[in-house]
Parts: C-alpha cells; sequence; structure tokens
C-alpha cells in the first residue's frame, strides 16, 4: 500500500469518526429536549397535557429508535452468560399495589394488601419452592435459555408506584433475596399522596428491582388520540430511562385498558413486551404484549395464593382488547 493510499484511509476514518459523534451529540441534544418538554408539561399542571402533547409525541418519534435500540442492549445484557435452547415453560405473574391495611372509606379496599398479609404470603411461595425473577430474566430465559435458577420462578409486580412497596414490600423480599419489578407511575401519586420518591426509586433499582412503567397518569388509553398515547407510551419511556438509568423493556397497561392501537403504540415505542389484568401465567407462545397477572387482593392467605396460582395455570390467552367491560 503506498503513502497515498495510506493517507486516503487515515481521512476515510478521521470522517467516519466525525460522523459518529455528531450522531452521539444529536441523540443526546433530542433526548434532553424530551426530557425538558415533559418536565414543562409537569409544571403546568394536568390540564395542560393534551396541548402540549402534540410537542412531546413529535420528541417522542425522534427518540423511538433510540429507545428500541435500548433496549436491545438491554436484552443482550441480560442475554449474557450461559445460554442454550429458548426456554419454554410459563411462568405466573403476581400483582400488587398498596402494602398496608385498607383506610376507612378506600374506594378499593382489595388492592390494599396488609404486610403481614403480604409476608405470609412470600414465605409460602419460598415454602412451596418458587422464587422471584424480573421480565427482563424471563425474556432472556424464553430467548436465549438463560436459566432462571432452580426451583419455580415467578414474578411479582408493583403497580403505581406506592411508598408502601418501598417501605413494607422492599424489606420483605430483601430477607428472601428476592426482587420485584416497579411498574411506576410518573405523575399524579405524589409521596404526599402515598407515592413513591425518587430516591426510594433509586434503592429499589439498586437493590435489583426492575424498574419499569405505566406511564405518567394511569390514563385510560384505549380513549386517547394518537399524541396523547404517544405521550403517555413512548415519552414516558424515555423520561424513565433517562431519570434512572435503566432501559424500561416492560409496559403495564394502566387498568389493564388495551386495544389494537395501544399495543401498536407500545411495540412501536420499543418496549419489549406489556402486561394485562387478565390472570393467567405468561408463556413464550403467547403476544408479549398481551402477557397475564394475577391480582393478589387483600384477605388472601398463603395458601389461598398458592391455590389461586394453580388454578389460573392454563387459563386461556389474553383477549386481542380489554376495556374492562
Amino acid at each position: 500500500m503506498d503513502a497515498q493510499d495510506r493517507r486516503a484511509r487515515r481521512d476515510r476514518r478521521r470522517r467516519e469518526l466525525r460522523r459518529r459523534r455528531l450522531l452521539t451529540l444529536s441523540a443526546l441534544l433530542a433526548a434532553l429536549a424530551a426530557i425538558a418538554a415533559v418536565l414543562a408539561l409537569g409544571s403546568q399542571g394536568a390540564g395542560h397535557t393534551a396541548v402540549h402533547a402534540t410537542t412531546a409525541s413529535t420528541l417522542a418519534s425522534r427518540s423511538a429508535g433510540r429507545s428500541s435500540r435500548a433496549g436491545t442492549t438491554s436484552a443482550g445484557t441480560a442475554a449474557a452468560g450461559p445460554t442454550g435452547p429458548p426456554g419454554h415453560r410459563a411462568v405466573p405473574i403476581l400483582m400488587y399495589h398498596v402494602i398496608a391495611p385498607p383506610p376507612p372509606g378506600a374506594p378499593f379496599p382489595g388492592l390494599y394488601v396488609p404486610p403481614s398479609e403480604f409476608a405470609e404470603q412470600m414465605q409460602a411461595l419460598k415454602q412451596a419452592g418458587w422464587h422471584s425473577v424480573t421480565p427482563d430474566q424471563l425474556e432472556a430465559y424464553w430467548r436465549h435459555g438463560v436459566p432462571l435458577g432452580p426451583g419455580k420462578p415467578i414474578v411479582l409486580s408493583f403497580d403505581n408506584g406506592y411508598e408502601s412497596q418501598y417501605t413494607q414490600a422492599l424489606p420483605v423480599l430483601r430477607r428472601l433475596g428476592w426482587v420485584g419489578v416497579e411498574n411506576i407511575q410518573l405523575t399524579g401519586l405524589p409521596p404526599s399522596q402515598g407515592g413513591i420518591g425518587p430516591r426510594e426509586v433509586r434503592e429499589l433499582v439498586s437493590d435489583g428491582w426492575e424498574l419499569d412503567t405505566q406511564g405518567f397518569s394511569h390514563a385510560d388509553l384505549v380513549t386517547l388520540d394518537a399524541a396523547q398515547l404517544q405521550y403517555q407510551v413512548a415519552v414516558a419511556r424515555s423520561v424513565v430511562q433517562h431519570r434512572f438509568h435503566v432501559p424500561v423493556n416492560w409496559f403495564c397497561y394502566p387498568s389493564g385498558h388495551y386495544d389494537a392501537t395501544v399495543i401498536a403504540a407500545v411495540r412501536e415505542a420499543g418496549y419489549t413486551g406489556s402486561t394485562t389484568v387478565i390472570p393467567g401465567w405468561a408463556g413464550p407462545g403467547e403476544d408479549p404484549y398481551r402477557l397475564p397477572r394475577l391480582r393478589v387482593l387483600g384477605g388472601t392467605s398463603g395458601p389461598e395464593l398458592l391455590s389461586l396460582i394453580e388454578a389460573v395455570h392454563g387459563d386461556p390467552p389474553a383477549p386481542a382488547s380489554y376495556t374492562g367491560a
């Protein structure tokens, strides 16, 4: 190779390096712009959300490719280590809300599981041979055969982001060496109203919990227009990713409501899949955007929970759409 060829190759390498740097900088600026837009929305109140949703959705569309790549990177990380044939076993996903006794006049008292009851349920699961895994670990098992460990795997999911999930559920799971998945709601549940704060969320993550989302405000997604839907799904993912430095590969449908349009928006935003409120066990042969979950209600003893888990094994797949009717 003569000197002229070497110079030409060096010039090409320099141009490629400059191009990559510019792309990285552009991606970072777009992500920061999306976060700034969301923070502005929050400061103006929920009443202005619809007005600014179009701007937020535009920013989200620019970052959709980056979000998708973040999910792919996480899946690759989860799949690191021993692999084999794709896993085939189905796994139950439990759904919890408030880990506390229901206050007088609570509109949905069944969503409150007292701490002692929760501890009993977890102990019953352990004695029956169960152990907790995360949705990302489940996906790595289904796709790449990454082992889930000895015993029977189960996913423990916690919706909305109630503080009691940190103060009551975390210590119980920590003693067992288990983790959960927090499906955080970004607005409408401040610490003053029993919501979890950023410090607590970061401690959950540092403890090994997976952090996913159900959007900003627990909106009924099937009633939203395209811009509002993208705000609740795509922009929410971007905000959680950049605020807590986690991949956010799974979406949780608020109140379990979804249809074909909602599923398409979740897929477009780069999520690996999503969870419903339809009872059953999640398996690799199902639509990953309609994974079933078993809601755990207050008043359920440990043995009763074990029976409920077995009772929904083999239930039919979640329907193509669900609106609560």
